[in-house]
């Protein structure tokens, strides 16, 4: 009877484990077949804003930059979208502003801003805001927006100046280097004392500074590139040895201007007139608007960011530089086509137009200088 027993249940087993392993088979068998007939694809969805991500593509190409078509989208309009975006998303206008300023790519930014409108649909009071955004097809009024608001930029003169400095750029660099005076600010005083000789009524421009693109040397009363007069470089090499001098300097700049023969006349003239070579120009220029920093520094009147004020009293000469609370930009009158401007306004205007940026950006300071 046991054995009976035990044989029954073997067998009952066997079936079982049979069913098992058969009804095992039959599921992959399936699943063969389910894969091989692609029947087990999953059909996806399709995003609720497909269409919008093709009229996308319709309008700026498949995503290469190459042939990418963004003519009406500038970088004014860049900022001018992300203004706005700043009054209803801050965080996301920061982060597509930061990635602009940091690879400029103009594209990118713009699909930046794309991926927020997509949220930003139902939005109807930031499209009304993102559609005051005016753009201007008048060619006529095109061509008078290009212009400066500073006149005395658009004359034709001026564009020849900018042609003219950046061959200095190096001579100019070299100075701020060796006396801490930020580049851009020396560049303003060689604005305003070359900016009245370039004047197309004059025999120079029209010989030589117009069409050779060059700086105007002065070789009378005033010498070089930037104009030294021969009494201010005599104070200024004065001031560099005179440790009682309120214009004192330091050590560290007292050889700057050493001379290498006895005839000091004749190597002055010929370091600040040289045509080939105005270096000299620039590091007179730049020790005189320091050691005037340095003056108004010590007497508890700083002036170091006021470039304005540094141009006036480079102008006017070291008699007139007394400290006080407020002093006045002035300096000599200068006529442009016409329109009388000071000494001190056409540099404190260079300075702060953003004109030769590439070339002399601002610094942290402008003296004593680095770079952020």
């Amino acid at each position: 009877m046991r054995n009976s027993a035990f044989r029954k249940i073997f067998r009952y087993l066997g079936l079982g484990f049979a069913g098992v392993f058969a009804l095992i088979g039959l599921v992959l068998t399936i699943a063969f077949f389910a894969v091989k007939f692609h029947l087990t694809n999953d059909p996806g969805v399709v995003d609720l804003n497909d269409r919008y991500f093709q009229e996308l593509k319709d309008k700026y190409g498949h995503g290469s930059d190459e042939g990418s078509d963004i003519a009406d989208f500038s970088e004014a309009r860049l900022l001018y979208d992300l203004s706005v975006l700043s009054k209803y998303y801050p965080a996301n206008a920061f982060f597509i502003q930061n990635a602009y300023y940091k690879s400029h790519n103009l594209k990118v930014a713009q699909n930046m801003l794309h991926a927020v409108d997509l949220h930003m649909q139902d939005n109807e009071a930031y499209h009304a805001d993102i559609n005051k955004f005016e753009v201007n097809n008048d060619p006529k009024q095109a061509k008078l927006n290009s212009e400066s608001v500073f006149e005395w930029m658009n004359i034709k003169e001026w564009q020849d100046f900018k042609l003219a400095v950046a061959k200095d750029k190096s001579l100019i660099d070299s100075a701020a280097n060796l006396t801490g005076v930020e580049p851009r600010l020396i560049v303003s005083l060689l604005v305003g004392e070359q900016i009245r000789l370039f004047n197309s009524s004059r025999e120079a421009y029209k010989k030589w500074i117009g069409p050779l693109k060059i700086l105007s040397v002065e070789t009378t009363f005033s010498l070089g590139v930037t104009g030294i007069k021969v009494p201010t470089a005599q104070t200024i090499e004065t001031n560099l040895k005179d440790s009682t001098s309120v214009f004192y300097l330091g050590k560290k700049y007292g050889n700057l201007l050493d001379f290498q023969t006895k005839n000091t006349t004749q190597e002055r003239f010929n370091r600040l007139t040289s045509y080939k070579n105005h270096f000299y120009s620039y590091l007179y220029a730049a020790l005189n608007v320091k050691q005037v920093n340095v003056q108004w520094e010590r007497s508890g009147f700083p002036i170091s960011g006021r470039p304005e004020i540094l141009s006036t009293l480079y102008n006017i000469g070291y008699e007139a530089s007394i400290p006080k609370e407020n002093p006045e930009v002035g300096g000599s009158g200068i006529s442009i086509k016409g329109k009388l401007y000071s000494f001190g306004a056409i540099a404190y205007e260079f300075y702060y137009s953003g004109e030769l940026f590439e070339l002399f950006p601002f610094k942290n300071s402008s003296f004593d200088f680095t770079d952020k």
